[in-house]
């Protein structure tokens, strides 16, 4: 069994969106083609976006530090940590009003589809 800090690679992945220039940061910490789940960690320097994006697919995200607001059509919801969010299946947005980390998990069914699941 594989282990990973989240609180440590929460740090690194904070630090590296507040020296980015986009403002954001992410790494895949579980899937990939060979999986039917992809878990991303993404950090984002207060008041920077993932600009307005299409659905991954069936989502989740999990506000693991700081606060952030999630927008698609006319509606919006707030997160801050331990919150959970149910990523809706339009196109959206993801805020950070504070700097912040979030775990998105996307169901890859396509993925175990073609890996013979």
């Amino acid at each position: 069994m594989q282990g990973l800090s989240l609180e440590r690679l929460i740090d690194e992945q904070l630090a590296a969106a507040r020296s980015a220039s986009a403002g954001r940061s992410a790494r895949t910490v579980h899937g990939g083609q060979e999986h039917a789940l992809r878990q991303t960690l993404i950090a984002l320097a207060a008041g920077h976006s993932l600009g307005e994006h299409e659905s991954p697919g069936e989502a989740t995200l999990q506000v693991l530090r700081g606060s952030v607001r999630l927008r698609a059509d006319e509606e919006t919801w707030s997160g801050t940590t331990g919150d959970f969010l149910l990523i809706p299946d339009a196109r959206h947005d993801l805020e950070a009003v504070e700097d912040s980390a979030v775990l998105l998990t996307v169901s890859l069914k396509d993925g175990r589809e073609s890996a013979g699941g």
